[in-house]
């Protein structure tokens, strides 16, 4: 009976943990498909398709695109262009890109981050950061460009300083005041999202879950007591 008590007392929280783990890992991926040669992801050659977890850096050569495919968004990335991705924006370092979603999907170049006025409605629209001046083009329905101060106060805080609407058929222009600041994949975990959006937290999850279980099935039902020494 102690046994058994045991073995629910180890079972059930590690289930409960698996169970999150995977929900958050399922949330965080999309799917980034290529044309083939140069295209990166995390400085590794990417194949023709292949998952995307958040905080994924992606790269693209001159001659090469790739598309990002998401729930309710996709991306469209340009030659010559590196983007970081993430459950709602993309963080543009520099190139281009196009955007279809009808989730808010938005993108942020340092200081800048180019938003959907309604995140409902199905918007596209195309941001290039070109000799630190971003071009934003609404092809359908509005997009907002917000832009934050250089002030390294309100920068923590996160205040937004300025705010223009592109309206659909329209085109704008700012000029990119901070640099990009994405977090490459190489950071540490603690600095780059959730701990449990990471596929090893899963790994570690499954193997500890398979080494409890198998240590307390496999002793079967003798009760744990110093009565009985190992080897009789």
């Amino acid at each position: 009976m102690v046994l058994l008590k045991w073995r629910y007392f180890v079972w059930l929280p590690m289930v409960a943990i698996l169970h999150v783990s995977l929900l958050a890992d399922e949330a965080a991926i999309a799917i980034l498909r290529s044309n083939g040669n140069g295209v990166r992801v995390n400085k590794n050659p990417a194949p023709a398709s292949s998952a995307l977890f958040s905080n994924d850096l992606i790269e693209t050569q001159e001659n090469a695109v790739a598309r990002i495919e998401a729930s309710g968004s996709t991306a469209e990335i340009h030659p010559g262009t590196v983007v970081q991705f993430g459950r709602d924006e993309l963080v543009l370092e520099h190139g281009s890109l196009s955007v279809d979603t009808s989730r808010g999907l938005k993108v942020r170049v340092g200081c800048i981050t180019v938003t959907p006025v309604n995140d409902a409605a199905w918007t596209r629209y195309n941001v290039a950061d070109v000799d630190g001046r971003v071009t934003v083009s609404a092809l359908k329905n509005d997009v907002s460009i917000d832009s934050r101060s250089h002030n390294a106060q309100q920068i923590k805080k996160g205040t937004v300083s300025s705010r223009v609407i592109v309206r659909e058929g329209e085109q704008k222009s700012r000029e990119e005041k901070c640099g990009a600041a994405y977090h490459r994949a190489t950071d540490a975990v603690g600095a780059t999202g959730p701990i449990l959006d990471s596929p090893w937290v899963v790994g570690a999850g499954l193997t500890t879950i398979g080494g409890l279980t198998c240590w307390a099935l496999c002793r079967g039902d003798d009760p744990v007591s110093p009565s009985s020494p190992a080897g009789h």
